[in-house]
């Protein structure tokens, strides 16, 4: 049975820049993007947080929360980003309990409702998120959203 360690960022800052690079990798944003937001989040500027989870001290998945992530509607914020959980750490419900404690997090201060957009089905349901609407990203197909009261 493996224990996994679940933290947000501000438990373990030092990992910032490891967090960084490695969300860089998964997803092809600069570095710096990640940094910028990283560092507002540990300086207090947003509660917007990042949420990790390690096996020892490798981050076998991870999760923003952002204002925007690339959708035409900024009315709905803010938006779950980068969600990546390594290939070999899939289907153990380490993404599912990553989602509910950046949720539960942004309850405790107030913060709901929360959004993502994704195109997969079946696998945000089963976390209490719900189809909102479809939205316009960054690809010339529109996306599916989805909230979490």
């Amino acid at each position: 049975m493996n224990t996994y360690q679940y933290i947000t960022l501000r438990e373990r800052p030092e990992l910032k820049d490891t967090a960084a690079g490695w969300f860089c990798e998964k997803w092809g944003v600069p570095k710096e993007a990640y940094l910028e937001c990283m560092e507002d989040y540990l300086n207090e500027k947003t509660e917007y947080g990042w949420y990790l989870c390690l096996d020892g001290d490798k981050i076998v998945c991870g999760m923003g929360i952002i204002e925007n992530d690339f959708h035409e509607r900024k009315d709905l914020f803010p938006n779950i980003c980068a969600v990546y959980t390594e290939e070999e750490y899939r289907k153990q419900g380490i993404a599912g309990k990553l989602l509910d404690n950046a949720v539960e997090d942004m309850r405790e201060k107030g913060i709901t409702p929360i959004y993502l957009v994704t195109d997969h089905t079946g696998f945000y349901e089963r976390y209490g998120w719900e189809f909102f609407c479809m939205v316009q990203g960054s690809d010339p197909e529109l996306s599916r959203m989805y909230v979490h009261y």
